[in-house]
């Protein structure tokens, strides 16, 4: 049996990477972040079955819309029984993502246009920055780089 060739309902790690695109290393990270499921067989080597290729490729679909390993895991998990998403299933994420990636875009906007007022600026200071600081409403609570610092990582953890 050619090793690229998919008979059958069981598949190995390899068949799915070389079918779907994705390296194994990824799928091992997907399996461990619940978004697919294996078994293993008698020597330990994971075996997918052949609905994990629809799985996959939702997730790559979702990932190139930007959607968050999260967001997509909890889609999954409102699907009954853990399903392989079908075509109505897709229609249905999709357009709850819609609402999701408009305002992204939306956001990604009006950043585009208050970037202009940054140019040549140098400091992005937290008193005038329109980006990082819209009228100075940081300046109430605290000042200087530690408020960044604390800025950046609450936004990195939304």
């Amino acid at each position: 049996m050619d090793n690229y060739k998919v008979e059958g309902a069981i598949l190995s790690i390899g068949q799915v990477e070389k079918r779907s695109g994705v390296a194994a290393s990824a799928l091992r990270f997907y399996e461990k972040k619940g978004l697919i499921t294996s078994t293993r067989n008698a020597g330990g080597q994971r075996r997918y079955f052949r609905e994990v290729l629809r799985r996959v490729a939702v997730i790559k679909a979702a990932q190139r819309l930007g959607m968050p390993l999260e967001d997509i895991a909890a889609a999954f998990s409102a699907l009954p029984d853990g399903r392989t998403p079908t075509v109505e299933d897709w229609h249905n994420l999709s357009t709850r993502w819609r609402s999701l990636l408009d305002e992204r875009i939306e956001r990604l906007q009006l950043l585009r246009d208050q970037l202009d007022d940054c140019i040549g600026c140098g400091c992005l200071s937290l008193k005038a920055c329109p980006l990082r600081n819209p009228h100075d409403i940081a300046g109430e609570d605290s000042q200087g780089a530690s408020l960044f610092e604390t800025m950046q990582n609450e936004e990195v953890g939304s």
